[in-house]
């Protein structure tokens, strides 16, 4: 049985870069906290707590003095950085660039006076951080019945969080175009994930069955696995190797393995090696 992983899956360049910057300090260190879970992985976070990072919520943030914190991909609002000056907090700041700069953008079209419609996930990380932005004025919006909390009478630039679909984004935006008066619209999805969707449907239909490797609580993950299922049916979502079930494989010959922009390398080739031990052993 042929087993391949996917090579466009693993972490973006946002993730990568905030997972280096953690293990750099806990190198030196041994320790370090980070504001949320670094990446939407149990695994991952399971790995580097192992190398000492603890994770934290902003409750602990506001009890620690005079130590040192990162800031993950997701980024984080104006709140975060005033109360780490306050408490005298070194920042490790790994926002990503596209979230730093959508915050920007956020925060520009806010003081123009436009009413502020971001297409996301309430709660999300990335969200809350734009939110912020805003003096939590912005209004989200996931679904069309949202869309009820927007005045249609005001000025009103939409944006997306950086990991939603563009599918999604450009229906938001059609059904928001046909009511408003004046309307902008900032296509602000980061296309190296975006670029994921169709890859992921080229990738899914050359195998005859696809295991899709993500963290439950990544949103990119859920997202995309959907993409794979589309495509495949025999598409199955694990956290790791240890949920593979051994009746999925009958009848098959080639299977690929893929994952989300928070799923780590390490972990897809623990599952493709778990595979292979049950196509030897079937053998």
């Amino acid at each position: 049985m042929k087993v391949e992983i996917d090579n466009n899956s693993g972490f973006c360049f946002g993730v990568v870069y905030a997972i280096e910057m953690a293990e750099d300090y806990l190198d030196e260190n041994g320790y370090l906290y980070c504001l949320g879970d670094i990446v939407h992985n149990d695994k991952e976070v399971q790995r580097l707590e192992a190398k000492g990072l603890k994770i934290i919520d902003h409750a602990d943030l506001n009890e620690l003095r005079d130590t040192t914190v990162l800031i993950r991909a997701h980024g984080e609002p104006p709140e975060t950085y005033r109360i780490a000056l306050e408490n005298n907090i070194e920042l490790i700041d790994a926002s990503c660039p596209v979230v730093l700069k959508l915050q920007n953008r956020v925060r520009n079209a806010y003081e123009e006076d436009a009413q502020i419609v971001i297409y996301g996930k309430p709660g999300h990380a990335e969200v809350n951080g734009l939110i912020g932005q805003t003096h939590q004025e912005a209004i989200i919006v996931t679904k069309e019945e949202d869309l009820e909390k927007i005045d249609f009478s005001r000025p009103i630039s939409l944006f997306s969080q950086t990991t939603k679909s563009t599918e999604g984004f450009y229906k938001i935006k059609g059904l928001i175009e046909a009511r408003a008066e004046q309307f902008k619209a900032n296509d602000t999805i980061c296309r190296q994930v975006s670029n994921r969707d169709p890859q992921l449907r080229i990738f899914s239909s050359r195998y005859d069955v696809i295991i899709f490797v993500s963290g439950k609580k990544s949103s990119n993950g859920k997202v995309l696995y959907e993409v794979c299922k589309s495509i495949n049916p025999r598409s199955y979502f694990i956290s790791d190797e240890k949920e593979i079930e051994s009746y999925w494989f009958d009848n098959c010959n080639s299977v690929g393995i893929c994952g989300a922009t928070s799923t780590p390398m390490w972990l897809m080739e623990d599952v493709a090696k778990a595979i292979q031990g049950l196509s030897l052993v079937n053998a």
